[in-house]
């Protein structure tokens, strides 16, 4: 499957950011998130946070979706991303999190409760990155990168084939408002083919 453009338009929010504005050739979006807003289930904090801001369209097996952005990074606990959500409890958000004067590339699999695995990418700190995520019949696969290198695994994480799944775009600024992402490509193709 080639790679086709996923417009904005065709997304729907799994909660509303602050602001959302679209130029008029509808090259990218810019989100602003509200304060507050996360995803986390249970695991060693002992709360439940469900106000992430994610644009989501299907996402079957076989096909792969990336998110391309920027954003300045500067509140604690800063997100952006992609989100793979099959409901409420069984998630997936993977991309950047500012936490602790880092930039972290990592992601967040929940079923039920939530884990996270994060490393430091300080030097993508300006650049554009982009999330791809693949999807097989009981995995997620999950890469990152920016123009300057090759794609980098994330994560592998399992993923029932027979379960309905939707995924794009995440934003989120948990401690801070004014967190603007902006997000530059949305597409579709086929799932990668091999995990080296």
């Amino acid at each position: 499957m080639p790679a086709t453009v996923i417009p904005w338009s065709a997304g729907t929010w799994t909660h509303e950011p602050a602001s959302v504005a679209y130029p008029a050739d509808g090259a990218h979006l810019d989100a602003t998130a509200v304060e507050g807003s996360d995803a986390w289930r249970r695991t060693a904090y002992g709360f439940v946070h469900d106000s992430e801001h994610a644009l989501l369209a299907p996402l079957e097996v076989g096909e792969a979706m990336e998110v391309s952005f920027r954003a300045p990074w500067t509140g604690q606990f800063d997100q952006a991303g992609l989100f793979v959500q099959v409901d409420d409890e069984q998630w997936v958000k993977a991309g950047v999190e500012f936490a602790d004067g880092h930039l972290g590339l990592g992601a967040v699999v929940t079923d039920g409760r939530s884990d996270w695995s994060i490393g430091f990418v300080d030097e993508w700190l300006d650049d554009e990155i982009t999330i791809r995520v693949s999807r097989w019949e009981d995995a997620l696969l999950v890469r990152a990168r920016t123009a300057d290198e090759g794609w980098r695994l994330v994560r592998v994480a399992p993923l029932d084939g027979d379960l309905p799944a939707s995924a794009g775009p995440l934003l989120a600024a948990p401690t801070r408002a004014g967190l603007t992402v902006t997000f530059t490509r949305w597409v579709r193709s086929s799932a990668d083919a091999a995990l080296h």
